[in-house]
């Protein structure tokens, strides 16, 4: 206890403590994404008298040496200490520091005090609520480095020095567990709309309202170690199908039956691999019917049946949005089933018609909704489910606005995604099947755990914006989310006709290929014309042009023809990665330090990664580029994959990347035919 304060420190899995603070009489029983069955812990627990050296001091250690009565609790590797003052620090078995609270509190009994009254742990009450505004400050370290946190769509691997909205948006995924060079991973257990502040002077979280402090933190010699404990705690992705380790064609939009089927059997016609196809939003009769429009869709039966025997699978889109009008929107609103408003209309997005979206921390809903996806998608024989919107997308993001089964919207908005994703995973569970799959524009910690493939969202048709995805699906793996995919090509813009979109296009594709999920999507306006604006007095949405291999021309339908078939050559080698991730929360996209920790050069790459352990990618994301460098690492003999050369680790090289060759360099002993 500190004065109103009730702490909680215990240990929850290797090496891994759980802390948690309250000012209520109760601790909040949410375990938010630390819901994993583990073994009990036991940890040793001593009190003692010690000389110690605050680690921020460490620069100057002679003048900072006091003897101090602290408090310890060890599990495995890791070891938290409470000093006289009640402050926390966290230290590995070599007795180093791996980070400390920040307190600058008059408290404080040494001659360095700093009495600016600034406490590591703040829970500040909310006037006129029972809920608190929440700060935990931790110290700096010039050196750190620190990874992960989900996605985030700037051109920065390394967050250090970042300011990251802990809120979900559109291209947005806020999955607030974070790897630091000092050898700790660092869960912010808490859902609620907040910020993570990664500065030179001072770390700090925070959270807009809650009811406690919550968070985990691990140790471990390795990122590979820290990524492994983290999801033996918070979950593991199941096992990959193998229709996911193929090629995925999409566009916007397939408009009917027959104009889907006939890209499928043009597909195979030309000999080309296919696992998925995909029919996007708007094949409904209204939002929240979550059913097909007969007009356009009369038998999928029929549909179905006919794709398996092509050998593909089916995947639809379903979005959380339930129209005024829809079938199902009256059971819903009376069985609480809607996000709930505070405060407005009652409307969330006016897009396509006046919608709600559908409560996701609600059981009742996630069962609902799923029920009518079974009746209406899964007794087709529809396996895949393409959950869109899943931030879900506000507009505008007023959070304060909105409240939840779970409780306000600030309070616990970030983990509706992983909540969306479940109501289909527990739902498939429930039908007998495994190896589920689901592609989800969110994710949260834990999402993994529920089959939830995430992608980017609705980013540009630009290089800029291809730089930027890169950085993004290391970063998702880095924070425990292995299943990660893009638009290739972008989703917003890319005219077919334009050359140089012609050349961004192969350059995503190229790097699509080494990518967990190769999947070809995209606006690509200009739109077709409507034929009717409404039907049956629902708005109807148009398409944009056409977005298959071959739509680009013979000599670009050959650069993508030669890289499908060197996915499919991928296929067991992928397979092996998602096994990976399946058993130990492998990412499959990999930082250079991820693969090499010990090659300090490593720390510091940006634009190149491991796929898996056996192959480097140094995709070219720059337009014009021609040749680039690439860094090999130390104590392999790597090969390089198109023309064989046998290469030293430890040196930075140039080589060759005309249009059609994005560089690839093999460990030696592994092979796989580029051609």
């Amino acid at each position: 206890m500190e004065g109103e304060l009730a702490i909680w420190i215990e240990p929850w899995g290797d090496n891994s403590l759980r802390v948690r603070m309250t000012k209520e009489a109760n601790m909040d029983a949410n375990d938010w994404a630390l819901i994993e069955e583990i073994p009990q812990g036991k940890a040793t627990i001593k009190i003692e008298e010690i000389e110690v050296v605050e680690p921020w001091y460490k620069n100057d250690p002679e003048e900072h040496i006091q003897k101090c009565t602290i408090a310890k609790i060890t599990n495995g590797t890791i070891t938290a200490k409470f000093n006289l003052e009640g402050w926390l620090s966290f230290w590995n078995d070599k007795e180093e520091c791996l980070t400390a609270e920040y307190w600058r509190n008059r408290d404080r009994i040494d001659r360095y005090c700093v009495p600016l009254g600034v406490r590591a742990r703040d829970l500040r009450p909310i006037t006129g609520t029972s809920d608190y505004e929440l700060t935990a400050r931790f110290e700096a370290f010039d050196e750190e480095k620190i990874f992960g946190m989900g996605q985030y769509q700037e051109r920065n691997l390394d967050k250090k020095g970042a300011i990251l909205e802990l809120a979900q948006r559109n291209s947005q995924a806020s999955v607030p567990f974070m790897i630091s060079n000092r050898g700790y991973g660092f869960l912010w257990n808490n859902p609620a709309i907040g910020t993570a502040s990664f500065g030179t002077n001072k770390t700090e979280w925070t959270a807009k309202s809650t009811k406690k402090l919550d968070y985990w933190i691990t140790a471990g010699d390795t990122p590979a170690q820290l990524l492994e404990q983290y999801s033996s705690v918070t979950g593991r992705a199941p096992m990959m199908p193998e229709y996911g380790l193929g090629f995925w064609q999409c566009k916007l939009r397939y408009r009917n039956q027959e104009e889907l089927l006939s890209v499928a059997r043009e597909h195979k016609r030309r000999g080309l691999p296919m696992d998925v196809i995909v029919i996007d939003f708007f094949h409904w009769t209204k939002q929240g019917d979550f059913k097909f429009d007969p007009i356009d869709w009369p038998d999928p039966d029929a549909m179905v049946a006919e794709l398996k025997g092509l050998g593909i699978e089916l995947m639809v889109s379903v979005w959380p949005t339930i129209d005024s009008t829809s079938e199902n929107r009256g059971k819903m609103a009376d069985e609480g089933m809607l996000v709930k408003f505070d405060r407005g209309l009652g409307i969330n997005m006016n897009w396509m018609g006046e919608t709600t979206f559908f409560d996701a921390t609600h059981p009742a809903a996630r069962d609902f909704v799923w029920s009518r996806c079974k009746e209406n998608y899964f007794k087709k024989g529809i396996k895949i489910f393409w959950l869109d919107e899943a931030e879900p997308e506000y507009g505008p993001y007023d959070f304060d606005l909105f409240r939840y089964y779970q409780g306000p919207a600030l309070q616990c908005s970030n983990i509706y995604p992983a909540m969306y994703a479940k109501a289909f995973y527990d739902g498939m569970k429930a039908e007998g099947m495994e190896n589920i799959l689901n592609l989800v524009r969110c994710v949260w910690a834990g999402s993994q755990r529920y089959g939830a493939l995430a992608w980017s969202g609705d980013v540009a048709s630009t290089f800029r914006t291809l730089r930027e995805q890169l950085q993004a699906g290391l970063n998702v793996g880095l924070a425990g989310i292995p299943w990660w995919t893009t638009d290739i090509g972008g989703f917003l813009g890319g005219d077919i006709k334009d050359e140089k979109f012609h050349e961004l296009l192969i350059r995503w594709f190229e790097w699509g290929v080494f990518c967990p999920v190769t999947r070809l999507h995209g606006e690509r306006p200009p739109f077709y014309p409507l034929d009717e604006e409404f039907r049956n007095g629902v708005r109807q949405f148009s398409s944009g042009q056409d977005n298959e291999v071959w739509s680009y021309g013979d000599k670009n339908e050959k650069i993508f023809t030669d890289y499908l078939f060197l996915r499919e050559r991928l296929r067991p080698y992928t397979a092996e990665l998602m096994k990976q991730a399946h058993e130990k929360g492998s990412p499959v996209m990999r930082t250079m330090f991820y693969e090499f920790p010990k090659d300090q050069k490593c720390w510091e790459l940006t634009d190149q990664y491991m796929f898996g352990s056996d192959i480097l990618v140094a995709p070219v994301m720059e337009e014009g580029i021609r040749e680039r460098s690439v860094y090999l690492p130390a104590g392999v003999i790597w090969v390089n994959a198109y023309s064989g050369e046998e290469l030293q680790g430890g040196q930075t090289i140039v080589t060759a990347a005309p249009l059609e060759i994005i560089p690839i360099f093999l460990k030696k002993g592994f092979e796989i035919a580029i051609y």
